[in-house]
């Protein structure tokens, strides 16, 4: 069984008991969230599209919070005396999927 859900923006293949990395989301770590933006369900064989959402909902749990290694963003023009060099890093948030409910 697996769902795909729309999550602040994104769209994420899901399954029961699952980790998943997600864009951050401002929920405590231990706290549940609960998701209604379901595009997909698959379960035993059998298949549900929304258009465009179903009529479910899924069940995850905050896991951590964190920060994605270092992306390094680099611009250059020759012969100009042109150069940026900044750095990135990517907050995230961890979740795992508790169920999905039809």
């Amino acid at each position: 069984m697996f769902a795909v859900v729309d999550i602040n923006g994104f769209q994420y293949e899901v399954e029961p008991n699952k980790v998943l990395k997600t864009q951050l989301l401002h929920k405590a770590e231990g706290e549940t969230v609960e998701f209604d933006k379901i595009l997909f369900i698959e379960k035993d064989g059998e298949v549900h599209v929304g258009s465009p959402y179903l009529n479910a909902k899924v069940v995850a749990s905050v896991v951590a919070h964190g920060k994605d290694p270092k992306l390094i963003v680099f611009k250059k023009k020759r012969r100009k005396n042109y150069r940026r060099f900044k750095g990135h890093r990517q907050f995230y948030t961890l979740l795992e999927i508790k169920e999905i409910n039809i």
